[in-house]
């Protein structure tokens, strides 16, 4: 965001979790295979580089596609890569998520570990076995921090929901993104919680069929997010939109 742009305006409570899963559908259905292509791709591209580095501009890159994809416009396989464009902000915006997670995530394994080593038994050569009250009531203690860890991790996740999209739409910086995406996160809380839930179950119930169903319906919970994004903001018209947007510019003249 330049320092002359004004503040983007955004609606609160607008995300209906539903509503969001079924337009989501509608949209990609007709470029189905193709986009499963590109999330699967994109995603697994992502997850090869450390500390998420390769997710930023390959998350970017799917929002692409799904923008074009809702105005009518026409996609391709390539566009999935035009995300590094926005290499840097989409790394800015994804180091700035590492940092929440890493905070929920190291006191789990921490607490996980101090109770293994608590329960287990001071002298294992003698032959002492732990006891067994201690054992159960260190799964159920570890079942809840799961619990915990889950839904604190879904939290980080409705923050920054939109990061990424607007830095794809709105040409935000990677940190103008995450504040703007923190505050609409935070007027769309419920809404945005319902729709990521909804989405969990849709991957777990992709993931007992043999996980291939994982990757089938992942292109359906991000095109959910990208409805929810639209719900939230409007597409950007004319020259808000990114740079991958662009119009190819004329033949060059020969008179």
């Amino acid at each position: 965001m330049t320092p002359n742009q004004p503040l983007l305006e955004f609606n609160r409570h607008a995300v209906r979790p539903i509503e969001c899963l079924s337009s989501g559908w509608e949209q990609i259905k007709s470029q189905y295979w193709l986009i499963v292509g590109i999330t699967v791709v994109g995603i697994l591209i992502g997850s090869m580089g450390p500390l998420g580095i390769l997710m930023g501009p390959m998350m970017c890159g799917i929002y692409l596609v799904l923008f074009r994809n809702m105005r009518r416009e026409s996609i391709d396989f390539g566009m999935l890569f035009k995300g590094f464009d926005y290499f840097m902000d989409s790394l800015i915006a994804t180091l700035i998520h590492v940092v929440p997670a890493i905070i929920v995530i190291v006191p789990f394994y921490l607490l996980f570990f101090v109770g293994a080593i608590v329960i287990s038994p001071s002298h294992p050569g003698r032959g002492e076995e732990p006891n067994p009250g201690a054992v159960l009531g260190f799964f159920g203690f570890f079942i809840l921090l799961m619990l915990v860890m889950m839904i604190l991790m879904i939290i980080v996740g409705v923050l920054f929901a939109f990061a990424y999209a607007l830095i794809v739409d709105r040409r935000l910086s990677g940190i103008e993104a995450v504040k703007l995406s923190v505050k609409a996160g935070l007027a769309n809380f419920w809404g945005l919680l319902g729709l990521m839930l909804l989405n969990t179950l849709l991957s777990m119930v992709g993931v007992l069929a043999c996980y291939v169903g994982a990757f089938l319906v992942m292109p359906i919970g991000i095109a959910a997010m990208a409805n929810a994004y639209r719900s939230v903001f409007g597409l950007a018209t004319g020259a808000a939109r990114g740079p991958a947007y662009a119009s190819p510019p004329p033949p060059p003249s020969f008179n």
